[in-house]
């Protein structure tokens, strides 16, 4: 997805609503069912793919304490790829 077609979307509803990712993804391997796990977005971060050149923005969002780690990753600089990110006011 673009990013104007995600700003398109989000036009259509309520500016004061929370945006949440939902990943789904199967319970068990090869098995039908599925879970869908709920987290708040937490900040974006922009990221270029060295292998491909292309560039991507990631809407970051997890468990707390793993976003945490993400977190102190990020801000400590150990990644030369990650160049910003910008966390979310609540």
């Amino acid at each position: 997805m673009r990013i104007t077609q995600l700003i398109d979307i989000l036009r259509d509803y309520p500016p004061d609503w929370e945006v949440e990712l939902a990943v789904v993804a199967p319970v068990e391997p090869d098995d039908p069912d599925i879970t869908v796990d709920r987290y708040s977005v937490e900040g974006v971060l922009p990221w270029e793919d060295d292998d491909t050149d292309q560039a991507f923005v990631w809407l970051v969002g997890g468990e707390d304490d793993n976003v945490g780690a993400f977190l102190d990753v990020v801000d400590g600089g150990e990644d030369d790829n990650v160049e910003a990110f910008d966390t979310v006011d609540e």
